[in-house]
């Protein structure tokens, strides 16, 4: 099994975002890779537990798509706009 989750590393402990399915003293390989992405472009907006509720979040695409199509106008040109206020 190989599974990707994202971790805090905090006073010298690795703290996870979500519970791992695993049996009581079972080894496992841990590697270490920064998360640029998530870090630069989100970083301080929500704390890691509230990142692992919304990966289980019940909303499905077609209600994303359902919702996106109500938005009038451009959507890139919104959020070139709010890009730019920044």
């Amino acid at each position: 099994m190989e599974k990707k989750i994202q971790a805090v590393y905090t006073d010298g402990v690795l703290r996870l975002a979500e519970p791992l399915q695993l049996e009581e003293m079972q080894q496992v390989t841990v590697t270490i890779a920064e998360s640029y992405a998530v870090d630069d472009d989100l970083a301080g907006y929500f704390p890691p537990e509230k990142w692992a509720e919304a990966a289980r979040d019940p909303i499905t695409w077609d209600d994303t798509r359902k919702a996106l199509s109500r938005i009038s106008g451009s959507l890139s040109d919104v959020v070139i706009a709010q890009r730019q206020e920044r």
